[in-house]
């Protein structure tokens, strides 16, 4: 392991044991909680750090079976047998010091004369007690009186909140954990502690979790370490025959229909597991399911299933399954991954339609693995495509190829040729680059395809190539013939709108992509999830390009709920999504981190061309903050994805370019790039790039873009373009008012960094007028908006980030004028006389060409972030 375990701090449960240890009103606390969740290792931490003698014994099942089996080590040699005698001289040598503290851990093993002492000990107030109580347990009377009568406080020990459990594993690992694996690892864990070290070392031994790129990465399943499946097995030692036979079906299959569970092991044994707090009974979707009561349950019962009597356990369940109804994705694939594993026959089209379900929830490995065996059972081509894309999303081209090298295009019918001619498509065209290659089989199906519905498909196909190209215009114009045709299947809407959603907003004709997304979303099928992903992507980057940032952060957020490892790719492209938004709202680190943590998830075989977006994004947000030596690395990584089949983002890679030139001090070189990109968009009708190149150009100080953005306001969907506009304008005519009052509206519209660079670039121009005041106010006002961005030095922000003219007891004192105090109140706290106060504002406000203490403060306090 790269670090250490460590005890997490739990401040208010380590305040609240030390106060009932210390009270008058108690003589201790029981701390309950599950098995591993810290009880022990908090409460000797409480114990170790209070000056006072402290005896610790640990129950154990052997010792409950003896009479004061506990505190065995405390009875003097020569102690009668009588238990009287034998309490007694277990107590004398317990608490005969005085003030001293008895800790027993898992005092629910206490046997009855152990109890009985432990009772004596608070009732008679002879001693503290810290007692620690297994959840779940059966606790002796004499202990639960302690806390129910009020001489000892009870305190419930909850696992670690996703935070806490991020937090620690972090510490240990020693970097950023990704946030899909974050999600699925505490969800498995329940947050419990010890669960959660065991799993993280057994991952970490068994290679499931890996660094990529700086980010720990969880794929595989869960590892379960010896040492905790016998914790574990602990609670499954006295289930019994009956119940355990349920728990090992439950194990192969959850959730499980508790109908279909009590049919297979009885209601008894169902009822046992349940009473035992092995299982719990849900509601899902009005159907009620059992579930383990922990996750990592069903690991440790899986270990005690063979292979063979695994596969008979899974046909038992096939035969109950098989007469429900398979109306859902999640039925489906239940059935069919258990069809696979068992001993039973699995039908081909059952297996098919689950690879289908899978792809859509884009969960590729587990679409990947059910393609792959209807392929096996002569699935045909159907099963080879869903085999090949899933392959394909992966980042493994290759093998995605060879699946469908195996068919021959001249011994295939219209449906077929479509079925293996796309997929195909995306193969040569998105992770080959081979567009000429691609181009050739585009004609091939353009000659032989001639069913309507099926000409849609190729197509749309057809029209998400040309945006790629950067053809625009014209992918545009098929993808929106596509999409009006009421007959097209659901393929060509999928690829006709992953085409839109890329060009539209671009094309600043962000609102008609509205509907369109909305269509999207309203569909619940889909033939890939993965393009449905992108299309989402579309909707955040309209969103983003109308202005609506709140509404784009709303739906990236939407858009993210995933909750296996399986699905990563998925994660990958909606954390791209909120990357997106958080660059162009300013949020820089936030930006950072997501971006990193979305790339090193779309780390494979080959490099996956949705990887271009992300670098692009965060080679800005990298320039943004002054860092260009790590922009400069990021886009050295994107050239692996340069070529025609990604032309569409040429612009934005000169845009990156032209951030990057600023951040390293070339402002010419900066403006220069920014115009090349605005040109570069023009000629492909990417208008709203364009505008957003020039208002680039405008921040780095060009004073020649006003008509231009002026012309492009008028045809630009959303708000800012018009904002550009207006900032450029005020460029030109070199008007401090009105950049101020810009920076007021790009702040107003979420556009943080340009409100910062619009406040900076007045402040020069308050400085020739003379205007000293403003000038002062508008500096603070752009180091604030800096500040908000993460700590953003563009070339404007680095020019107006002078230190304020004030001693530091003058801004100390403005910023006690700000927090409401009065002169005398100011001199009273820094023990000077009120005159002195006066003085030291009285100097601020002349230098700082302001009129009283209030304009002061607000100056002041701008510039220290607030």
């Amino acid at each position: 392991m790269p670090g250490y375990w460590q005890m997490l701090d739990r401040p208010t449960e380590h305040a609240a044991i030390r106060s009932a240890l210390s009270s008058t009103d108690s003589c201790g606390v029981v701390l309950v909680g599950a098995a591993g969740v810290g009880k022990t290792t908090l409460a000797r931490t409480v114990t170790s750090s209070m000056d006072t003698k402290v005896h610790w014994t640990a129950c154990t099942e052997s010792s409950r079976s003896i009479p004061l089996g506990a505190f065995a080590s405390w009875v003097r040699p020569s102690a009668s047998r009588d238990p009287i005698a034998l309490l007694g001289s277990a107590r004398e040598s317990l608490v005969a010091e005085g003030d001293t503290i008895v800790g027993i851990d898992d005092a629910h093993l206490l046997d009855q004369l152990s109890a009985t002492l432990l009772h004596q000990i608070a009732v008679e107030r002879a001693g503290r007690v810290v007692a620690t109580v297994r959840t779940g347990e059966p606790v002796p009377d004499a202990v639960t009186s302690l806390w129910k009568d009020g001489y000892l406080e009870r305190l419930e020990l909850r696992p670690f909140s996703k935070e806490q459990s991020i937090a620690l594993i972090e510490t240990v690992l020693g970097g950023t954990l990704e946030g899909l694996s974050a999600d699925v690892m505490w969800e498995s864990s329940g947050g419990n502690p010890l669960f959660l070290r065991n799993m993280v070392e057994g991952a970490v031994d068994a290679g499931t979790l890996t660094e990529v790129n700086g980010v720990w990465q969880f794929r595989g399943p869960t590892v379960i370490p010896s040492g905790l499946a016998e914790l574990l097995d602990e609670r499954l030692a006295h289930a019994g025959t009956d119940v355990l036979h349920a728990l090992k079906l439950l194990s192969l299959c959850e959730p499980l229909d508790i109908d279909a569970l009590a049919e297979l092991a009885g209601e008894d044994a169902v009822d046992g597991a349940e009473m035992r707090g092995l299982i719990r009974i849900t509601e899902d979707d009005r159907q009620v399911n059992a579930r383990f009561s922990h996750p990592l349950f069903g690991e440790v019962v899986r270990r005690r299933v063979g292979t063979a009597s695994a596969r008979k356990l899974r046909g038992n369940i096939v035969g109950i399954l098989r007469q429900r109804e398979l109306d859902s994705a999640a039925s489906r694939i239940r059935l069919a991954q258990l069809c696979v594993d068992s001993d039973q026959s699995a039908d081909a089209d059952l297996l098919i339609t689950a690879a289908k379900d899978a792809v859509f929830l884009s969960n590729l490995p587990l679409g990947e693995r059910l393609a792959r065996a209807a392929f096996d059972r002569g699935g045909g081509l159907p099963a080879a495509e869903l085999l090949s894309r899933a392959l394909l999303w992966q980042g493994h081209p290759a093998q995605a190829d060879n699946v469908l090298a195996r068919f021959s295009p001249d011994e295939l019918d219209e449906l077929q040729l479509v079925q293996w001619g796309i997929p195909r498509l995306s193969i040569l065209f998105w992770s080959m680059g081979d567009v000429a290659r691609a181009e050739r089989l585009l004609e091939l199906l353009r000659s032989r395809v001639t069913h309507p519905s099926l000409r849609l498909v190729v197509e749309a196909t057809g029209s998400a190539m040309a945006v790629h190209e950067n053809k625009v215009t014209t992918g545009l114009a098929a993808a929106e013939q596509v999409l009006a045709d009421p007959a097209a299947p659901k393929q060509a809407v999928d690829f006709a709108a992953l085409g839109a959603g890329l060009a539209m907003p671009v094309a600043g004709r962000g609102t008609a992509f509205e509907p369109i997304a909305a269509r999207c979303r309203a569909e619940r099928k889909s033939t890939d999830g993965m393009i449905r992903l992108m299309v989402h992507y579309g909707d955040v980057l309209a969103l983003t390009h109308l202005g609506e940032l709140d509404l784009a952060e709303q739906r990236a957020a939407e858009y993210a709920e995933f909750s296996t490892a399986g699905q990563f790719v998925g994660w990958a492209i909606a954390k791209m999504m909120t990357g997106l938004v958080a660059t162009y709202r300013g949020q820089f680190r936030d930006a950072i981190t997501v971006l990193e943590q979305a790339l090193a998830a779309l780390n494979a075989e080959s490099s996956l061309p949705w990887q271009l977006v992300g670098r692009l994004l965060l080679a800005r947000a990298y320039a943004a903050v002054g860092n260009p030596e790590q922009a400069e690395r990021v886009l050295e990584d994107a050239t692996e994805h340069s070529g025609p089949h990604m032309a569409l983002h040429d612009p934005q890679w000169t845009i990156a370019k032209a951030w990057v030139a600023a951040a390293k001090g070339g402002h010419r070189s900066a403006i220069d790039l920014a115009r090349a990109a605005a040109d570069a968009a023009h000629s492909s009708g990417q208008f709203a790039i364009e505008a957003e190149a020039l208002h680039h150009a405008a921040r780095f100080g060009d004073r020649t873009v006003t008509r231009r953005l002026e012309a492009l306001a008028g045809r630009i969907d959303g708000s800012p373009a018009a904002l550009y506009a207006r900032h450029a304008a005020a460029v030109a005519a070199a008007d401090p008012a009105e950049l101020d009052a810009v920076s007021e509206a790009f702040e107003q519209a979420g556009l943080n960094l340009s409100a910062a660079d619009a406040a900076a670039q007045a402040v020069p121009l308050h400085d020739r007028a003379g205007q000293r005041r403003r000038s002062t106010e508008s500096a603070a006002h752009a180091l604030h908006l800096a500040a908000r961005c993460g700590g953003a030095a563009t070339p404007a922000i680095r020019s107006a980030a002078r230190p304020l003219p004030v001693t530091a007891r003058e801004r100390e004192i403005a910023g006690l004028v700000a927090g409401g105090l009065s002169n005398r109140d100011i001199a009273e706290r820094l023990t000077v006389s009120v005159r002195t106060v006066e003085g030291h504002i009285y100097r601020a406000c002349i230098k700082l060409g302001v009129a009283d203490r209030d304009q002061l403060a607000k100056i002041v306090w701008s510039d220290l972030g607030q």
